[in-house]
């Protein structure tokens, strides 16, 4: 019924083909099948047509308005055979009777020759009313007459294939995202609008072309395998990415999602692409990602740099932070001057001091690698070592201008033996001052360091700039009280008489502040000894300095020989003191006035001192000691054949609490006893309760004898002594008394006869101890001192001569009155025994006792000390 096109062969069975409708399956299936010269276009329709999807049926008029041909498709339409249909009236024989009188119109009008198409109401065989879709064409037969030709088409799925045509025309000419259909072959069959925009080709061109075509090897090997997996498997794939370089050179990333087409039949014809662009959601992730990855760094850093006052353990927290989540390599650099706590600028302004390699920290190897073109010159730098960069060189100006700088490295660069790519150089700035710089560096096949990446490295400086410059302040402060500590403890070992004295003291480590823990030995008259151990509570400079004064204190109270219970009293007086600040405008009286009235004083604002302290006063010659302790761990006495103990000295309260009296014991102690004074740091520690560490003391002064520097090293080996939480002050003395021959002690009468007496016992006892070349000058001293006691003194004269390391007399009465040198007149014929016992002894002096007071002098042993002689104006002041 339609023209045959030239040079078209007609087919050999024309009417077993059903030809297919001119639409868009048919210019596909054409596209697909270009035309060949020579080559006939009537083909055999694949299974699966037009047909499949819509009911189309087709009968003719004749001129009487009756049905002259009835199609098979109209029988299976219609419901009617042609035996039933044929020669009957189409209006009652397919519409409802509602329907006939206009129908009947219309078929009036359509045998007059117009053509008509529209929607006619029919009822099928079983009953069931629809609506057609009817084409009605007028036509003449062989005899001339004039009938009908009718196409019938049902109206709701033409309706339907309407909506799904507008669809597709959506899909393919205004969807803002890539659609793609692949047949059999896996080659496109057609693509939208977007697609064809995106590749900057007539989406006509594209038709025909494979994965290999618009994508790289690699990518068109994934999609195909992709296309051909899902065209096999019919299981869908989704969010495969894909990436393409777009012309003009543009890197793509794609989202495809593939998933199989069926033809109404359920045939497999193709499958379908659509393809999502994901190229800047992914850079938005990609940079979201490294901003949280930037967090967390400096979260780490904020947690992890600066848990230590040190130096070189700040420097390697900051590369532990960065090395391998933001670099490969780093390193850092500080000032020479800074390490030393030199005071003044640390560095110099062109950039060219002394550095030395602090740290250093790699992900790609393990030892120092090249990161700039002066460590290539010059040879890496391993860590601790001192240099400087040379002032052309970007560290120096790094140092010098205080601004960061990123370093390239060339291709031909051979920078890290070739690993380093690029390497950025921060300085390490804090209150102005530039204290060095870090060096990071990422290995060739890391990104380069971008303007972020800087941001980020400044950060990491800028914090760890902070903890490190406060470790420096820390440090210098450190050591300037460790220097002020150790300046107020006693050099080297100290002596005493009737004693073997050992001490230590060990100061916490550099993390810890210096405490307040001190010790001392303090010569008295009369061979006697006070040995004395603290412990200032609190740390830093303040303790320090708290410590030194109570240290001076405790050396000035002991000069007036007091009680150890009334040095206690006095100190703690002196410790109440210290924190009470300075104001001359207000007396003590207005002061205690304000307390009493419950009003605020200055005393309200002070700081307070507290200190613990044991102080002990040994005889040499009766071999006792008095021992007094305020709030401090009992001392341990090891006495020869028993095992250690230690002592019950009443406790008492710290010093400068205030409101309480000290107690004090006595204890005999024999040669070879040991006596420990210890501060708290020895026996206590975060992993060692006091309990214990007073027991681990005890087991090990229970040792069997040794020297006594020995047995000082021995606790402190068995004992927890590296712990470095606390300052340690550990004192000990083992008793070596005067032997009963070395002293000379007599009672005298008050008599004036007593003097030639005193100096008679005196020749014959330094004549027994064969000291003859003492024996004039102390029987002229002795004779001026018992000459006192008889003028000036009350009761028996006491007479007593120690010989040791020197020669010691005394001379004891029962009056409390101190003797005062004084200048005599010219004119005076007394005053001058006390100006001569000065000038001719090595020292002299007078304390109170229970019973009255001494008065004594000291001589030098001849082959000791030299004695100064007295100058001629000295002599001269004596007459």
């Amino acid at each position: 019924m339609s023209d045959v096109p030239a040079g078209a062969a007609v087919p050999q069975n024309p009417v077993a083909q059903r030809a297919v409708p001119k639409n868009a399956a048919f210019d596909d299936a054409v596209s697909r099948n270009p035309v060949i010269p020579g080559q006939s276009t009537w083909q055999a329709s694949q299974v699966g047509t037009i047909y499949d999807y819509i009911r189309v049926a087709a009968f003719t008029l004749d001129p009487d308005g009756r049905i002259e041909q009835w199609s098979d498709r109209a029988e299976e339409f219609f419901g009617l055979s042609a035996a039933k249909a044929v020669g009957k009236d189409p209006i009652t024989a397919l519409m409802p009777p509602d329907q006939w009188q206009a129908g009947h119109e219309r078929i009036a009008e359509i045998l007059d020759g117009r053509e008509w198409v529209g929607l006619v109401p029919y009822r099928d065989a079983n009953g069931t009313e629809g609506l057609a879709e009817v084409y009605v064409m007028p036509a003449e037969n062989g005899a001339g007459g004039r009938g009908a030709s009718c196409i019938a088409v049902e109206a709701r799925v033409l309706r339907q294939i309407e909506t799904d045509l507008a669809s597709s025309q959506a899909v393919f000419g205004q969807a803002p995202l890539g659609f793609m259909l692949f047949g059999t072959d896996l080659r496109l069959l057609r693509v939208n609008e977007r697609f064809a925009e995106i590749w900057q080709r007539p989406a006509a061109e594209v038709r025909g072309l494979d994965p290999y075509d618009f994508l790289s090897r690699v990518e068109a090997d994934r999609l195909t395998s992709a296309l051909r997996q899902v065209l096999e498997s019919g299981e869908p794939v989704t969010d495969m990415p894909v990436v393409g370089t777009l012309p003009g050179r543009s890197r793509r990333r794609w989202m495809f999602s593939l998933y199989r087409l069926h033809s109404g039949s359920g045939r497999p014809i193709g499958v379908a692409a659509l393809a999502t662009d994901v190229t800047s959601r992914q850079r938005a992730e990609r940079e979201a990602a490294d901003t949280r990855r930037n967090l967390a760094l400096l979260n780490a850093a904020g947690s992890r740099i600066g848990s230590s006052l040190d130096l070189e353990t700040t420097a390697r927290e900051l590369l532990d932070v960065a090395v391998p989540h933001f670099c490969d390599l780093a390193s850092v650099d500080l000032y020479q001057a800074l390490l030393r706590g030199e005071e003044g600028p640390v560095g110099t302004t062109d950039g060219s001091g002394e550095v030395r390699r602090v740290a250093f920290a790699s992900a790609i190897s393990d030892a120092p690698v090249a990161m700039s073109p002066y460590d290539h010159e010059a040879g890496p730098v391993p860590v601790g070592a001192v240099h400087r960069y040379p002032f052309s060189s970007a560290c120096a100006g790094v140092l010098r201008t205080a601004r960061t700088q990123v370093l390239a490295v060339d291709g031909d660069s051979l920078l890290g033996g070739g690993l380093v790519q690029s390497t950025l150089v921060v300085p390490i700035v804090a209150r102005d001052t530039v204290l060095g710089l870090v060096r990071f560096a990422r290995a060739k096949g890391s990104e380069p360091f971008a303007e972020r990446d800087r941001l980020i490295a400044e950060e990491l400086a800028a914090r760890a700039a902070v903890f490190i410059d406060n470790a420096r302040l820390y440090r210098r402060e450190h050591e300037r009280a460790l220097i002020l500590q150790r300046s107020l403890l006693p050099p080297g070992n100290p002596e005493a008489v009737g004693l073997d004295i050992a001490c230590r003291y060990l100061a916490g480590n550099v993390e810890t502040e210096v405490g307040g823990d001190w010790f001392d030995v303090i010569q008295l008259p009369g061979h006697r000894t006070a040995l004395v151990v603290g412990d200032v509570m609190g740390r830093g400079l303040r303790a320090a300095v708290a410590m030194g004064e109570l240290r001076t204190a405790v050396r000035t109270l002991a000069l007036l020989d007091i009680e150890p219970a009334d040095v206690l009293s006095a100190l703690d007086e002196v410790a109440r003191g210290l924190g009470t600040p300075t104001d001359s405008g207000v007396d003590s009286g207005s002061r205690h006035a304000g307390k009493e009235r419950g009003g605020s004083s200055p005393d309200d604002l002070s700081e307070v001192y507290l200190a613990t302290c044991v102080y002990a006063v040994y005889d040499a010659v009766t071999r006792r000691v008095i021992i007094a302790n305020a709030g401090h761990l009992p001392p341990a006495l090891v006495e020869p054949g028993e095992p250690a103990m230690f002592l019950d000295v009443p406790e008492g309260l710290p010093l400068g609490v205030g409101g309480e009296f000290f107690e004090e014991i006595e204890i005999q102690l024999p040669d070879g006893a040991l006596l420990a004074l210890y501060t708290d740091g020895l026996v206590e520690s975060r992993n060692h309760p006091l309990d214990e560490g007073l027991e681990s003391l005890r087991q090990a002064l229970d040792e069997p004898e040794r020297p006594l520097e020995d047995v000082c090293d021995h606790v402190l080996a068995r004992l927890d002594t590296a712990h470095g939480e606390d300052d340690i002050a550990l004192l000990m003395a083992r008793v070596q008394g005067i032997p009963s021959g070395s002293v000379g002690d007599w009672t005298l009468d008050a008599d004036p006869k007593s003097v030639a007496r005193a100096r008679e016992l005196t020749r014959e006892q330094l004549s027994a101890w064969g000291h003859h070349e003492l024996i004039d000058t102390s029987e002229l001293l002795v004779s001026e001192l018992v000459t006192n006691a008889l003028r000036h003194g009350d009761g028996a004269i006491r007479l007593r001569l120690l010989l040791d390391r020197t020669l010691v007399c005394e001379v004891w009465d029962e009056a409390l009155a101190q003797p005062r040198r004084r200048r005599a007149r010219d004119t005076d014929e007394g005053g001058r025994g006390l100006q001569l016992v000065s000038l001719l002894s090595q020292s002299w002096g007078a304390r109170r006792t229970h019973r009255g007071k001494t008065v004594w002098f000291e001589l030098a042993i001849p082959g000791g000390q030299p004695t100064r002689e007295m100058t001629v104006d000295e002599l001269l002041s004596l007459f």
